[in-house]
């Protein structure tokens, strides 16, 4: 039987997750600016719209109901609110805003930007096999660390009398991050 050389096993392992780290940076990076671009609501359609609108306190979800259905809007809706003179509605692939003054408003219709959308899932999936998937690789990831941290045995820029001090500000830096911002 051959022994499992740390080496070898630190270089399979880094090429099988090699794909994988790339997609998780990948869809990290998009995840990190999701506010400035919205690739889960793209929009594809606006339409001017101009409606009555009743006093605001008579503005409840039986009138949001059938205002939807009136604009032909067949999503579910999420929730409506009156806010700084507009009245907003929500739903799962529509947005509609009116000012309450005018009852001009607009219908937003989105639909998800192809593939960047569907990569995000990598952050955001929480089925059970994806977890444990994600743990193994997580797990994976600190062997690959430490193995590799591991590997430069003599000279001057050995774990023991370099990395360490690199691998310490690598920890405080995000520690710092939490705490401050």
């Amino acid at each position: 039987m051959k022994k499992i050389n740390a080496r070898t096993l630190h270089r399979d392992l880094g090429y099988f997750y090699l794909g994988l780290i790339l997609s998780f940076a990948f869809s990290g990076i998009l995840m990190n600016h999701r506010e400035n671009w919205h690739p889960d609501k793209y929009t594809l359609n606006v339409k001017a719209i101009e409606v009555q609108l009743p006093d605001e306190k008579d503005i409840n979800d039986e009138f949001a109901e059938n205002l939807a259905k009136s604009l032909q809007i067949e999503d579910k809706i999420k929730r409506h609110m009156v806010r700084k003179g507009k009245f907003k509605m929500m739903f799962e692939n529509t947005e509609v805003e009116i000012d309450t003054k005018t009852g001009k408003g607009e219908i937003l219709e989105f639909v998800k930007t192809p593939f960047i959308s569907q990569t995000m899932k990598l952050h955001k999936n929480t089925s059970a096999w994806w977890i444990y998937f994600s743990d193994i690789f997580g797990i994976s990831l600190i062997f690959i660390a430490v193995t590799g941290a591991m590997m430069v045995k003599h000279g001057k820029h050995t774990f023991k009398r370099r990395g360490w001090k690199l691998t310490a500000i690598g920890l405080i830096f995000p520690i710092l991050f939490l705490l401050f911002f």
